[in-house]
């Protein structure tokens, strides 16, 4: 699928964002659309609002002024549990894992969303809850053979390298079946291998599960490579928009970030 093809019409809709911490103004009038079926990249230095930004969208913040429209709806204040359950899932900087569970079994508390039985009828592990419970644990084999993590479904995770976390927290995140993934820094502490496995996963998703990503990296290797557009924020503005050739060569991104980055 060639980036020119991808459709232009919106998935998600962010509108005069500002966010402040005291006086500090950590996001300021910040317009961001994203587009269905791209990758959007989202740039910036240490401290720029790219994390702000990201935790407004999922619910884990509440801008002050501005609004967040997800597939037509107005997402602005509603709670992070509520947002997953319209499909926005997120991975995070620090890996946030249940570490004394496997593999299989962080995947499938991700399910938990899905569930139509009543709880009261887990007791009763038979008709209804049965299948429904064989029908999830049929969608977390078929993520885990998607990320490759055959050998490690059985695994504790907090005994995997951070590596195979990471993927292992991606695939918490598909487990919610998004239409709408975000991604925060899904490579750091990787190395190149680890790096060039992770932008494999991430591309599949996009381009086999027609999945519309928010990716916020700093290697800007793998964000040239594989956005369709990026985003720079500088100290909580949006300092410039467009495709990676573009941006590569904006003189206020140079200056900004790219400079001590490229």
């Amino acid at each position: 699928m060639n980036k020119e093809d991808r459709e232009e019409d919106f998935i998600l809709e962010v509108r005069r964002l500002r966010l402040d911490f005291g006086g500090v103004r950590a996001l300021n009038e910040v317009d961001i659309d994203v587009r269905r079926k791209e990758i959007l990249a989202v740039i910036g230095p240490n401290g720029a609002g790219k994390t702000c930004l990201l935790n407004c969208i999922n619910g884990f913040y509440r801008p002050q002024a501005g609004t967040i429209i997800f597939r037509g709806r107005d997402i602005t204040h509603l709670p992070a549990h509520r947002i997953a359950k319209l499909r926005i899932a997120r991975t995070f900087q620090n890996i946030e894992l249940y570490s004394g569970m496997t593999v299989v079994d962080n995947l499938m508390a991700a399910r938990q969303l899905h569930y139509r039985t009543p709880w009261i009828t887990d007791f009763f592990y038979f008709g209804w809850t049965r299948r429904e419970e064989v029908s999830h644990r049929a969608v977390v084999e078929e993520i885990i053979d998607f990320l490759e993590m055959q050998k490690i479904r059985k695994s504790m995770v907090g005994m995997l390298p951070e590596g195979l976390r990471k993927r292992v927290e991606l695939g918490r995140a598909l487990a919610l079946e998004p239409e709408l993934l975000i991604l925060d820094e899904p490579m750091a502490g990787m190395n190149v291998e680890e790096k060039e496995d992770m932008a494999r996963f991430i591309l599949d998703t996009f381009e086999l599960k027609e999945i519309s990503v928010i990716l916020v990296e700093h290697d800007m290797g793998v964000v040239m490579d594989i956005a369709d557009r990026i985003c720079v924020l500088d100290f909580g503005v949006l300092i410039a928009e467009g495709k990676p050739e573009e941006i590569k060569s904006n003189p206020d991104v140079v200056k900004a970030y790219l400079g001590a980055s490229m």
